[in-house]
């Protein structure tokens, strides 16, 4: 595996060590129902997805409100399901002033589908994004940040398809995702091409690397520990934080799954309560921006009428 890796990125292009990236920092939102997350994947079946309460538009509100009251504007990755479902809550997104991005169809794993099904979901997401929106949309997320060495066609799919930017690979290794050899810079996959890759914060400690982007480990973790990773992956990288959440993270009112094992319900549920005010604070504790804010200047060709 480790050889693979370093294999796909030997033909990567690094940006040069000393670009000005600015003060900011990019705010982004993975926006999926409660019951597509993959710690549920083996307990909730897709086929009853549609019987389930859904409240992603209710969580999402909660989101849009927090950041309209910090003042914050940052990247909403969103399913084509839920545009397809909600197409309203996507254009309220862009009303607020932030940029509309694609997270695939409905948050299937890269690794689960061939080059053919990938350009497929994809292609089918963004279209159902941008009619729902009005907007173009130019950057995308795998689920689950599912993008490895055996799945690095992904970016050709993406160039063929309009795409400017991924943010979908985590420089270090989980038992879930991750990529523990790839830059910790933004890099150009393939050396020519026109998708620039945006890997998540991470920082260096003890030997080894850390998640420093928020999600699940900001929301479990005390406050001061999480913003202490996030300043040391600046700090240590160079470049601005890449820092995510999911609109379920503050919901704690959300449908409860006993049938979920323990590890999953520990991961998913423990700190929604407290997420919202541990998120505002963050939100003033620093400049933010949208992934296109933050990175226009490194964006391959014209973003006229593209983006937000």
């Amino acid at each position: 595996m480790r050889s693979k890796e370093l294999s796909v990125l030997s033909s990567a292009e690094p940006v040069e060590a000393g670009f000005d990236f600015g003060e900011r920092s990019v705010f982004t939102v993975d926006v999926e129902e409660w019951f597509q997350v993959g710690a549920f994947e083996n307990t909730i079946c897709r086929e009853d997805w549609s019987d389930l309460e859904s409240r992603v538009v209710y969580q999402t509100h909660k989101v849009l409100e927090l950041l309209t009251k910090h003042g914050v504007t940052g990247t909403f990755f969103c399913l084509g399901w839920v545009a397809e479902r909600s197409p309203e809550l996507l254009r309220e997104i862009h009303a607020a002033g932030h940029e509309l991005a694609c997270h695939g169809s409905d948050h299937k794993r890269l690794f689960t589908m061939s080059s053919d099904n990938f350009f497929e979901d994809v292609r089918i997401a963004k279209q159902k994004i941008e009619d729902a929106s009005g907007v173009s949309v130019i950057g995308y997320r795998a689920p689950s940040f599912s993008l490895t060495p055996e799945t690095w066609w992904v970016y050709d799919s993406l160039e063929k398809l309009g795409f400017r930017y991924s943010s979908s690979v985590y420089p270090l290794k989980t038992d879930h995702y991750g990529m523990p050899d790839a830059p910790t810079r933004p890099f150009w996959p393939i050396g020519a091409g026109r998708v620039l890759e945006v890997p998540l914060s991470v920082c260096r400690s003890l030997g080894r690397r850390w998640p420093a982007s928020g999600g699940g480990y900001f929301r479990l973790l005390p406050y001061a520990i999480g913003k202490g990773l996030l300043d040391r992956s600046i700090k240590q990288n160079k470049v601005p934080g890449v820092f995510y959440m999911h609109p379920w993270e503050m919901d704690p009112e959300q449908p409860f799954r006993a049938d979920a094992p323990a590890l999953s319900r520990f991961r998913h549920y423990t700190g929604q309560g407290r997420m919202a005010a541990k998120v505002g604070k963050l939100c003033d504790s620093r400049k933010w921006g949208s992934m296109t804010d933050v990175f226009a200047p490194l964006l391959r060709g014209s973003l006229e009428g593209e983006g937000k």
